[in-house]
C-alpha cells in the first residue's frame, strides 16, 4: 500500500485514457495512500484505468459526468463516489472534495477543513494558508494542452503540480 502521508489529486480527466494511465503510473510510483478525483471522468470505462492503483480513491461527479449510475457502479470499486461537495477524513487532515468551486471562499474562511479539493476550470489553483486550496488542472488536456496532477505531502502541506502527458 502507499504511502499514508501522501495523496495524489486529479480532476477532468475527461475520457483521456493515456493520460489517466500515466497518473495511474505516476500516483503508484510515488506511493501514495490515497487519490481524490475531483469529477468529470466522464465515462464509466475509465474505471478500468484507474483500477490499476494501489491504493484507494475518493470521488465526486463533475457537471459532465452524465452517466452517474454507470460511474457509480464502475468505480464504487475503488472507493468512494458521489455528490460532491463531499467531506472526508485522511491521515488527520479534513478534506472537502468537489468539482465546481461553490462556496470556496467562504468555505476556506470558515476553518471547516485543512484542504479544499475542486476542478472544473481546467486550471491549476494552488493557495497556500490555514486552508489549503487546491485545483490540479486538468489531468486530461483537451483544453490549456497540458495535462497535470497534483501530489499533496501531508507531513508539510506542500503542493507538488506535476505534468502526466
Amino acid at each position: 500500500m502507499g504511502t499514508r502521508d501522501l495523496v495524489g489529486i486529479i480532476a477532468d480527466t475527461h475520457d483521456n485514457r493515456r493520460a489517466i494511465a500515466q497518473a495511474v503510473a505516476l500516483f503508484n510510483k510515488k506511493g501514495v495512500g490515497r487519490v481524490f478525483h475531483a469529477g468529470d471522468f466522464c465515462a464509466p470505462f475509465t474505471a478500468m484505468d484507474f483500477s490499476q492503483l494501489t491504493c484507494e480513491m475518493m470521488m465526486v461527479f463533475g457537471n459532465n459526468d452524465g452517466e452517474r449510475i454507470g460511474l457509480y457502479h464502475s468505480f464504487s470499486k475503488l472507493g468512494t463516489i458521489g455528490v460532491g461537495p463531499k467531506k472526508d477524513e485522511y491521515h488527520g487532515k479534513r478534506f472537502i472534495l468537489m468539482h465546481e468551486p461553490t462556496c470556496l471562499n467562504e468555505l476556506s474562511a470558515g476553518n471547516q477543513a485543512d484542504v479544499i479539493i475542486y476542478g472544473h476550470t481546467h486550471d491549476v489553483d494552488i493557495r497556500e494558508g490555514e486552508t489549503v486550496i487546491i485545483n490540479p488542472g486538468e489531468a486530461g488536456g483537451w483544453l490549456r494542452g497540458r495535462s497535470t496532477v497534483a501530489l499533496l505531502d501531508l507531513a508539510t502541506m506542500d503542493v507538488a503540480i506535476e505534468e502526466i502527458d
